[in-house]
């Protein structure tokens, strides 16, 4: 599968396998640099939404990060005890709780997104911009293409079974 003295997939290795493990590594890469600042690659996932868009709900939250409620509400909860957000409740509607950062979530930013930067700049060292543009475009073609097929596969009754074997 792999050429152990270049630790990279072979030529023949399927896409799928090879973009899974590309995107490990990206992770990987970003959670070395965010364990210096105590923020989890999970936490980082919301404060990234939440930089852009603040006030959402949980479920708006886990719907926007593709990640099960049970999972937001674990990282939220972290981060709340980090001081980074916090919860409130908008008028006219007391039971749903709205996600606001704090002005350290806020600060957060600053210290948070250049290491996401350079992780990038590892990552594609040595590719031209003609090169990234096809990648680029690329990936958001396939990107679709599962959408697309997931979509057409809930219209059929099948949907992504949960992670947990029931007992």
């Amino acid at each position: 599968m792999t050429d152990k003295e270049n630790r990279v997939p072979n030529s023949r290795e399927r896409l799928a396998h090879i973009i899974r493990l590309a995107t490990r590594g990206f992770n990987r890469s970003l959670q070395i640099r965010l364990a210096s600042h105590h923020v989890t690659f999970g936490q980082w996932i919301f404060l990234r939404i939440l930089w852009e868009q603040e006030g959402l709900t949980q479920r708006e939250l886990s719907e926007e990060a593709r990640l099960t409620e049970p999972t937001t509400h674990t990282a939220l909860q972290r981060l709340e005890a980090l001081g980074f957000l916090e919860k409130r409740t908008l008028a006219g509607n007391k039971r749903k709780q709205h996600v606001f950062l704090t002005k350290r979530g806020k600060e957060l930013r600053i210290e948070l997104e250049p290491l996401a930067v350079e992780v990038n700049e590892v990552a594609l060292a040595g590719l031209s911009s003609s090169e990234l543009d096809i990648i680029r475009k690329g990936m958001l073609l396939i990107l679709d293409n599962l959408e697309e097929d997931e979509r057409k596969a809930g219209e059929e009754g099948r949907k992504v079974p949960p992670t947990r074997i029931p007992t």
